[in-house]
């Protein structure tokens, strides 16, 4: 199964093997661009457009495999966590789960396509089960569907973007000292257009939130300061063909910026909840790579910081480009969670 991550800016595949003691490889990655508004707030404005670069970067690929696990946007989703009495059938589960839906979602339940998960008994009260509910418009639904459809593949599993990446992620906790046991993480995810801070204990989310900065804001600059268009510009961004005056009058003073706002997300978790420090900050997204940023959040925060790479300890196919994928790494996150579905329920 590949994993299919369709972001506001680009479109990315990764896929991956296991053998039989269990190590992962790297099989195939890969990225195709989308065009500023294509994609706006998770809607799909441009599908026909959107749906020839998943095409593209699936011949790209050159994969065989037709499975994709696919995500919607967080902002797309309702989710909620209930109890229920342990040992209830499917059906009767269903029932419930339903009768519970119905108070929590604004928009009638057949506008809705729903599913529930057990994750196990609840830490809280004996004899019941926690289950997560996680419900979305269908036409939302449908349309990411459709894209794989489109693109000749057969979609398997639709996940959350943001449960896929804490996947992926906790598979690089674990690699921490002492398995990374109690240890509080920082994951920023540094989009284009937003930057989420996730805190995770022990697979736990502790604390989640957006906020408006991201990669996009560096390339506007770049398309102002020299007259090129956007995508010419992010082009530009990621090849590093830039004039010399662009490392100290722009990617200097925006790395800058950009460590103070993590700083400033981090104070804010601070002051909202009971915890005054974390153990690490993990920098992920296609921004994350930028020259200086992980040391100048360091400096700032006086946290270890560090670049997420999720394939970290996997094998490495024969079709994979290691100088590619180390530029490109930190913005797999998601697609490489996605991939790792095939492997676990």
């Amino acid at each position: 199964m590949i994993g299919l991550d369709v972001s506001s800016s680009s479109v990315k595949l990764v896929e991956l093997s296991r053998n039989a003691a269990g190590e992962l490889t790297l099989e195939r990655f890969a990225s195709e661009p989308l065009a500023k508004g294509w994609i706006t707030d998770g809607q799909i404005e441009r599908f026909d457009e959107v749906a020839e670069a998943v095409r593209s970067v699936v011949s790209k690929s050159g994969t065989r495999t037709k499975l994709a696990a696919l995500a919607m946007p967080q902002s797309s989703v309702i989710t909620k966590k209930i109890m229920l009495p342990a040992g209830l059938r499917e059906e009767e589960m269903e029932v419930q789960v339903e009768a519970e839906a119905n108070q929590y979602i604004p928009f009638s339940l057949d506008e809705v396509s729903l599913d529930f998960c057990v994750i196990g008994p609840s830490p809280t009260s004996a004899g019941d089960v926690e289950v997560m509910i996680a419900a979305s418009r269908k036409d939302r639904v449908q349309d990411r569907q459709g894209l794989a459809e489109a693109a000749g593949l057969k979609p398997a599993v639709l996940d959350i973007e943001s449960h896929a990446a804490r996947m992926a992620v906790g598979r690089l906790i674990s690699g921490l000292p002492g398995e990374g046991k109690d240890a509080l993480v920082a994951l920023f995810e540094i989009g284009a257009e937003t930057t989420g801070l996730k805190v995770l204990r022990d697979d736990e989310l502790l604390y989640d939130r957006d906020q408006a900065f991201g990669g996009a804001q560096l390339t506007q600059l770049i398309s102002r300061q020299y007259g090129f268009s956007f995508e010419e510009a992010e082009q530009k961004k990621l090849s590093g063909d830039l004039p010399e005056d662009y490392q100290s009058d722009l990617l200097m003073p925006f790395v800058d910026s950009l460590s103070q706002e993590i700083g400033r997300a981090l104070q804010y978790f601070f002051t909202s909840t009971p915890h005054h420090k974390v153990h690490y900050v993990m920098l992920a997204g296609g921004t994350a790579s930028l020259p200086g940023l992980k040391e100048r959040v360091t400096e700032l925060t006086g946290f270890a910081s560090m670049v997420v790479n999720p394939f970290e300890g996997m094998k490495l196919g024969s079709s994979v480009r290691e100088s590619k994928l180390r530029r490109e790494a930190p913005s797999y996150l998601t697609a490489c969670g996605l991939a790792m579905r095939r492997f676990v329920g």
